[in-house]
C-alpha cells in the first residue's frame, strides 16, 4: 500500500510555489492583448508595458537574495510559507489596482514571493529526495510552473469575455488560492533533513529520513542508516570547517560551481522563453494570425504537456544531455521563425501596434511561425526548464547551498527583469532580428555547457565534491563515477546489528563516536 504522504506528494504540493510564477506569466500574457486592460491602464506600450511586466522580476531579485539567510535561519519550509503570505498581499494589490503605479507595486511584492519560492522549493525538494529520483522530484517545480501557466491562461481567456474591469481583476484575485493552499499544506510537511542536520538535530534527521524513505518509518532500514551516516559525516566536516559565509563562494573549490549555476540560470532566460511566453500574443499578431488569445492557449497546453517526459525521464537522460539538446533545438526553431519573418514580413503601417513588422498575405508563413513558436516553447519545457532548477541546489554543499542558490536564482531574475523591460521596445525596434539574437544565444549556451558542465545524475548530494574535483574532462565524469551509498547500506546490512535507538543517538549529537568509520555498533 502506497502511503499518501511521501516524497512525491510532498514535492508536488511544494511545487505550488512554482505554479505561482506560472500564474503570473499567464495572467500578464492574457491581459496585455485585452481591450479592458488597454482601456483601463491607458494602452501601455514599449517601456511602460516593460516596466509593468518586469516589476515582478525586480521583486524576485530581492526575494531570491533574501532567501539565503531566511532559509538558513528559519528553515526552507517556514521561508516558503512566508513567501506565500507575500504573494497573497501582492495579488490583492494587483486585483485592486487603480492605476499603473499600484499595479507595479503589487507585482513587486508578488515578485518577492517568487524570488523566495523559486530559490527554496528546489532546495527543499532536492534535500528530501533520494538520489535516484532527485531530478524527477525537482522537475515537478517546472512542471507546476507550466501547468500553472495553462490553468491561469484559460481562466484569463474566459474572463476576457467579461465587458468590465473584472476581465483582469478576477484572474489576479484567483491567484491567491494556490498560495493559501501552499501555506496551509506545508504545516503538515517535514523540515528538510539536511537543514535539521545543519542545526545538529540528529534525532529529527533520523526520524525524517525514515519517514521519507520507508513506508513504516523504520529507523533501522539499511538505506536510511547509510544516508544518515553520509549526511552526518558531511555535516560534521562542514561544521568543523566553520565556513558558511559568502566569502567561501569565491574560493577555488566553490567558485567554478557557482559560476556554472549562475550561467545556467542566466542562459535559461537568454534562450528567449519569456519572449515566447509573456508576449506570445504579440508574436502571433505580428505573424498575421487571427484569434491570437485562443491560439496562444495552444502554446500553453503544449508547454505543459512537454514537461511530462522530462519529469519521467530526466534522471535517465541526465542534466548535461538535456541542456545540450535543448539549446540546439531552441536555436533551430528561433532561427526558423526569424528567417520566415525576414523573408515574408513588411513594415507595419499602424504605429500604435506593439510591433513594427508584420506578415500579411502569406498564410503558410504565418502558420510556420505559429508552429515554430509552439515547438520552441516545448523544447524549453522538455529540456531547459526542469534542469535549470534541478542543477543549482544539487551541486552545492549544504552549509552554503541556500546562499549559492540565492545568487544563481537572482541571476535568473535579474535577467528576467532586464528582458521583461527591454523586450517590448526591442521588438518594436529590431523586430525579427530579436529571434535571431535569442537563437544565437542558445548556440553560445551549447558551447559553454559542452566544455563546463559535468553530469550529476544518480549522485548523492554529499558526493558532489568528487564529481567536480576528479580532474577529468566533464564529458567523462559521470561515466566513471559510481555512488557509494548502496555500498554503505550493504555494509550496514552485513553487520546484522541495528542502529542505536533515538535516545542513544544523543551520543552522536554530543559528538562521541563520530570518528568511528562504522555506523554499526
Amino acid at each position: 500500500m502506497v502511503r499518501l504522504l511521501n516524497v512525491y506528494t510532498i514535492s508536488a504540493f511544494a511545487s505550488l510555489g512554482g505554479a505561482l510564477f506560472g500564474f503570473d506569466i499567464a495572467s500578464m500574457s492574457g491581459v496585455v492583448g485585452s481591450d479592458q486592460y488597454k482601456q483601463y491602464f491607458g494602452n501601455p506600450l514599449g517601456a511602460r508595458q516593460g516596466a509593468i511586466t518586469s516589476a515582478m522580476a525586480a521583486g524576485s531579485v530581492v526575494g531570491s537574495l533574501s532567501s539565503s539567510f531566511l532559509a538558513d535561519l528559519f528553515s526552507r519550509k517556514i521561508s516558503i510559507q512566508f513567501g506565500a503570505i507575500l504573494w497573497c498581499i501582492g495579488s490583492s494589490l494587483q486585483a485592486s489596482a487603480t492605476g499603473v503605479p499600484m499595479l507595479i507595486i503589487g507585482r513587486v511584492i508578488s515578485g518577492l514571493c517568487i524570488g523566495l519560492t523559486s530559490s527554496l522549493v528546489p532546495i527543499y525538494q532536492s534535500e528530501i529526495a533520494p538520489r535516484k529520483i532527485r531530478g524527477r522530484v525537482v522537475a515537478l517545480q517546472h512542471a507546476a510552473l507550466a501547468w500553472g501557466i495553462m490553468v491561469q491562461y484559460f481562466i484569463q481567456y474566459g474572463c476576457s469575455f467579461i465587458k468590465s474591469q473584472a476581465a483582469f481583476r478576477v484572474p489576479w484575485s484567483i491567484q491567491t488560492i494556490p498560495a493559501i493552499l501552499l501555506f496551509i499544506g506545508l504545516c503538515w510537511f517535514p523540515r528538510s533533513p539536511r537543514w535539521l542536520a545543519s542545526k545538529e538535530r540528529w534525532e529529527d534527521v533520523l526520524r525524517v529520513l525514515a519517514f521519507l524513505r520507508t513506508p513504516d518509518g523504520d529507523i533501522n532500514n539499511p538505506l536510511v542508516l547509510a544516508e544518515y551516516k553520509e549526511i552526518e559525516e558531511q555535516i560534521r566536516l562542514e561544521l568543523a570547517d566553520q565556513s558558511m559565509s559568502y566569502q567561501e563562494l569565491l574560493g577555488s573549490k566553490i567558485r567554478k560551481r557557482l559560476l556554472l549555476t549562475m550561467a545556467i540560470q542566466a542562459f535559461s532566460q537568454l534562450t528567449g522563453v519569456n519572449f515566447l511566453l509573456y508576449f506570445s500574443v504579440y508574436i502571433l499578431q505580428s505573424a498575421g494570425v487571427s484569434r491570437t488569445l485562443l491560439l496562444s492557449s495552444i502554446q500553453y497546453v503544449l508547454f505543459a504537456l512537454a514537461t511530462v517526459p522530462s519529469v519521467i525521464w530526466v534522471d535517465h537522460w541526465g542534466r548535461r544531455l538535456s541542456l545540450l539538446i535543448g539549446s540546439i533545438s531552441m536555436a533551430f526553431w528561433l532561427y526558423l521563425i526569424g528567417g520566415i519573418f525576414a523573408q515574408f514580413g513588411t513594415p507595419d503601417p499602424v504605429h500604435t501596434d506593439p510591433y513594427t513588422w508584420i506578415v500579411e498575405g502569406h498564410p503558410a508563413a504565418s502558420h510556420c511561425i505559429q508552429a515554430g513558436s509552439y515547438l520552441a516553447a516545448m523544447s524549453f519545457a522538455m529540456f531547459w526548464g526542469p534542469v535549470s532548477w534541478i542543477y543549482p541546489p544539487e551541486v552545492m554543499p549544504v552549509r552554503i547551498r541556500a546562499k549559492a542558490v540565492s545568487l544563481s536564482t537572482s541571476t535568473n531574475w535579474a535577467l528576467n527583469f532586464a528582458l521583461g523591460f527591454a523586450i517590448p521596445p526591442l521588438y518594436r525596434a529590431i523586430s525579427w532580428r530579436l529571434f535571431i539574437t535569442f537563437a544565437s544565444l542558445n548556440m553560445a549556451a551549447f558551447v559553454y555547457l559542452f566544455f563546463q558542465m559535468p553530469e550529476t545524475k544518480q549522485v548523492s548530494l554529499e558526493e558532489m565534491d568528487e564529481v567536480f574535483e576528479h580532474g577529468e574532462p566533464v564529458w567523462h565524469c559521470n561515466s566513471r563515477y559510481k555512488s557509494n551509498l548502496d555500498n554503505i547500506a550493504k555494509s550496514i546490512q552485513q553487520c546484522k546489528l541495528q542502529r542505536p535507538s533515538i535516545q542513544q543517538s544523543e551520543i552522536i549529537e554530543s559528538g562521541q563516536g563520530r570518528d568511528n568509520t562504522e555506523i554499526c555498533v
